[in-house]
């Protein structure tokens, strides 16, 4: 009455096909991001259990010795550094051990398992292997350098030269008088 409008429900609102799409996608790229945050925690929670299994061994490596820098990087594939080459990575089903060690010709498999013990025995041998190699590099007696006295071969060079340049001089002038 006296200027009251009606009240009109609001229409309801129709989602358009491709927003529901964005809206549905969206989810599903926080679930898989979950996921795989998931699995990269699970592969450094096994690459943990190994570091753990490996104490033993690197608890009877001489003190001194620091050729060996053991951790876990947590990056975006998860990895139980050995040394400066040697690392294990989980396999591509996430439960094999892959003990790898990059050279110069390119990346080398030490040993594939998904048992523990067996990828431990195989780093116990890596381990052994590089302390042979550090003591017979130690062992080895340098050589001695063999010392060129380069300062002396000139001084004589020049000294040589000198002469000759005086017994030219010398020759010149008598047969130019």
């Amino acid at each position: 009455m006296w200027g009251r409008k009606k009240h009109r429900e609001a229409p309801a609102e129709t989602v358009s096909p491709l927003k529901e799409a964005l809206r549905q996608a969206r989810v599903e790229a926080a679930e898989r991001s979950g996921i795989v945050l998931e699995m990269r925690e699970a592969e450094a929670a096994r690459l943990d259990l190994l570091n753990e299994a490996l104490d033993p061994v690197f608890a009877d490596v001489p003190t001194g010795v620091d050729i060996f820098d053991r951790g876990v990087s947590r990056g975006e594939i998860p990895r139980l550094w050995i040394d400066a080459t040697a690392h294990v990575m989980m396999g591509r089903d996430k439960r094999t051990y892959r003990f790898v060690q990059d050279t110069r010709y390119g990346r080398k498999v030490l040993s594939e398992s998904p048992d523990i013990g067996v990828t431990a025995k195989a780093i116990t041998r890596y381990v052994a292997a590089r302390l042979i190699e550090r003591e017979r590099v130690l062992a080895q007696e340098p050589e001695r350098p063999v010392v060129r006295r380069h300062g002396a071969g000139l001084v004589g060079a020049f000294v040589l030269g000198l002469i000759a340049g005086i017994a030219a001089l010398v020759i010149a002038a008598l047969v130019a008088g």
